[in-house]
């Protein structure tokens, strides 16, 4: 699914132009975006979580040289199913 079509099934189910549908979605992702920036963890019962996860710094290899390197620690965000998505997703 697009983010047109997602913008169109939600003005369809709020009962509301696409033109605020898209505008309401977009309020959406940009606050969810922020959230996440500023390493807060956005929860949605029933759909899932978005998460930020620290990775630990940790030994690689540099295809091109064969030799071992040093990956510096991430912040990485992840997406945790929720059960009711879930349960609509494996049947």
């Amino acid at each position: 699914m697009t983010k047109a079509e997602l913008v169109k099934a939600v003005a369809e189910k709020a009962g509301m132009s696409q033109k605020d549908a898209g505008r309401a979605l977009d309020a959406v992702l940009e606050a969810v975006r922020e959230a996440v920036a500023r390493g807060e963890d956005v929860r949605l019962p029933g759909f899932g979580a978005f998460v930020v996860r620290e990775r630990a710094a940790r030994k690689g290899r540099d295809l091109r040289t064969g030799k071992e390197i040093t990956i510096p620690p991430a912040k990485v965000v992840t997406f945790r199913v929720g059960k009711l998505l879930k349960a609509a997703v494996v049947k």
